[in-house]
């Protein structure tokens, strides 16, 4: 089985633009807000990326981001997201090594098809099948 690599990061926020303005000064990663139709999800650039695909330039370095930390338990802890084929399938890997769906599958436009999981620890990962348009910018 080819492993899925961990393609982005999240941290949740009570304060996101506070939170953002930490890591923007204490380590100089850039920021971008997603807005209200995006929950104001901010994009964290970490490291050098790409103009076009904003995918980063040095192999191995991920990008992140900071969502708004609700009153779900899993919203309130770091999360990985892990890059996959079909999302459809690496859902049924989770349930049957024992894992559990956490919400439905949802698209980010220009993006991919994402979706929350739960391992047998209680720990939140996230599962992103990038859109076929962002296949050719990795």
């Amino acid at each position: 089985m080819k492993p899925n690599p961990v393609v982005h990061f999240e941290l949740p926020a009570k304060d996101i633009k506070r939170m953002s303005k930490f890591y923007q000064t204490a380590f100089g990663w850039g920021a971008q807000s997603m807005g209200a139709e995006m929950g104001e999800y901010e994009v964290l650039t970490t490291t050098e990326s790409d103009a076009k695909t904003g995918r980063p330039t040095t192999p191995g370095a991920i990008n992140g981001g900071l969502y708004k930390m609700t009153e779900d338990e899993y919203s309130q802890h770091p999360s990985v997201v892990i890059s996959v084929d079909d999302l459809d399938e690496s859902m049924q890997k989770t349930t049957d090594a024992g894992g559990t769906i956490h919400g439905e599958p949802y698209d980010i436009p220009g993006i991919g098809r994402y979706v929350s999981i739960v391992d047998t620890e209680g720990n939140r990962v996230s599962l992103l099948q990038p859109s076929p348009d962002m296949e050719g910018k990795k």
